[in-house]
């Protein structure tokens, strides 16, 4: 790649005139990883301790186990699970978040309980930081230390962590024929690389979802976006046109505001940055459907209906919206999976509105898939316990009865409403049937650099924030379709090795 440097050094400076050096930081997409947070495992240092910490959740909630009735569910549930014996009980997590219950109030996973229970399993927690990741995952990877799973849902995994040689094949572990795999076959092919699978998918969600307040809903006369959605009239025209009704600045009334709201609107409508295509990696930025994405998001900004975070220290402010002054916030679920009390957007829970991120009139509706599971580490000691927790997890998703109680657990420890349990279901199965996964940011950094993780005003987040399709395409296509075909390159080569 070292022909492309003074190519990508001309991109830089025409993005710091676009402003780069004003953009402000990142999200961290909660527990998970999500699109924001880190940056690849560039931080200094290289070295965690092996401990156990707690999570992020601020308040005490729900430490029971399963209840009386529930007991006999989770029996017939893992009779979908092989009658293996499994001889290494153990297997060793490296994340930034335990699997565990971390001693703070969260309960145990159904998963796990049933891979203890099935197969005496158990999970060894290995800390590490978001900033840190990557650079300890390759001193354990090349210390020998035997690390087994890693996060699979961190949008910078892929291709990335296979071309270092820090992730391998799950195919050697699993049956992709069997009847556990059969939910989430089609989702593992978005790991496909060169023939091989490098992801247990688990299950898929969405990752981004959009938060409103019926209170500001009712109070401005709009109909419900979650009843427009189920009337199939809620779509990029319908959102548009409620933005403009209701921004209105000398008022002291916004838009729609949420960090990674440029890359949901970008899957949307279908297309990707880079995707996968039996087997190989595809650049779309000349494709027609990226251009209507990114002129949407041009047109929302030229429209004066974007939150502009540049008055308000370049920072996100959910808190308007329980305040009535901002009309649409999205934002990864993982924002009302805790106590009311904790949300940012201070909605009442009796108003806080759901409804999944709007495609175009009439197109299918797509969404930013969270594809959930584990990558295999290289040098793992112990894949077949991983393959069988990833089952675990599988049976845990799917299965009605398992289903069933991570439901009460769920309404329970996050003190959800039926409501929002059942809407946050139903924009999962649009994510499962119609996912859309980027795989820009796990190419390279340099990819990542100058598309989807620059900042606010470079690559497919530039227009949302004042530059047009035309000219962005322009200064980026040629080379990052260079950069992804050496990417591409490499990883075929690489794949080949294993």
């Amino acid at each position: 790649m070292k022909n492309t440097k003074k190519i990508l050094a001309g991109i830089m400076a025409l993005a710091m005139t676009a402003g780069l050096a004003a953009c402000g930081g990142g999200d961290d997409q909660g527990t998970s990883g999500g699109n924001g947070g880190g940056g690849g495992g560039e931080a200094e240092n290289t070295t965690t301790q092996e401990t156990v910490t707690t999570t992020a959740a601020t308040v005490p909630i729900n430490e029971e186990g399963l209840k009386d009735d529930e007991e006999s569910v989770l029996e017939n549930a893992m009779t979908q699970l092989q009658d293996v014996e499994l001889e290494n009980k153990e297997i060793k997590w490296l994340a930034h978040y335990d699997i565990n219950p971390s001693g703070n109030g969260a309960s145990k996973s159904v998963a796990l309980e049933m891979f203890e229970r099935k197969y005496g399993g158990s999970v060894k927690f290995y800390q590490t930081t978001w900033e840190n990741r990557y650079n300890d995952l390759s001193t354990y990877v090349l210390g020998g230390e035997g690390i087994d799973f890693f996060p699979g849902d961190d949008v910078y995994n892929y291709p990335k962590g296979i071309i270092s040689g820090m992730f391998q094949p799950v195919d050697d572990y699993i049956d992709m024929n069997s009847a556990i795999w059969q939910n989430t076959k089609t989702a593992m092919e978005t790991f496909n690389f060169g023939g091989k699978h490098f992801q247990f998918v688990t299950t898929v969600e969405t990752e981004e979802i959009v938060l409103y307040n019926k209170a500001t809903i009712e109070a401005n006369g709009f109909d419900d976006p979650w009843e427009m959605y189920k009337a199939g009239e809620w779509n990029w025209d319908s959102f548009k046109s409620m933005l403009q009704d209701f921004v209105d600045e000398e008022n002291d009334q916004w838009g729609l505001d949420g960090y990674w709201a440029e890359n949901s609107l970008l899957c949307s409508g279908g297309v990707p940055t880079v995707s996968t295509k039996d087997g190989q990696l595809v650049c779309n930025l000349n494709d027609p459907g990226m251009e209507k994405e990114m002129n949407f998001q041009y047109d929302l900004y030229t429209s004066g209906l974007i939150f502009p975070r540049e008055q308000f220290s370049w920072s996100e402010q959910p808190q308007m919206m329980g305040e009535g002054r901002q009309l649409f916030y999205i934002v990864g679920p993982y924002s009302v999976r805790s106590d009311p009390a904790t949300w940012t957007t201070k909605i009442e829970p009796e108003n806080l509105g759901i409804a999944p991120v709007p495609s175009p009139a009439g197109s299918d509706p797509y969404q930013t898939a969270k594809i959930i599971g584990f990558a295999l580490c290289k040098g793992a000691a112990n894949p077949q316990g991983v393959a069988l927790f990833s089952e675990c997890n599988i049976v845990g998703a799917y299965d009605e009865g398992a289903i069933a109680i991570s439901d009460r657990k769920a309404l329970d420890d996050y003190q959800w409403s039926q409501e929002i349990l059942d809407n946050l279901k139903e924009i999962n199965k649009l994510a499962e049937q119609y996912p859309v996964y980027d795989l820009a940011s796990g190419c390279s950094t340099d990819i990542a650099s100058y598309t989807t993780q620059g900042g606010d005003n470079v690559g497919t987040r530039a227009a949302m924030h004042g530059t047009d399709w035309a000219t962005t395409r322009e200064s980026i296509a040629d080379t990052i379709i260079m950069l992804v075909g050496e990417v591409n390159d490499e990883l075929q080569a690489k794949v080949a090795e294993l």
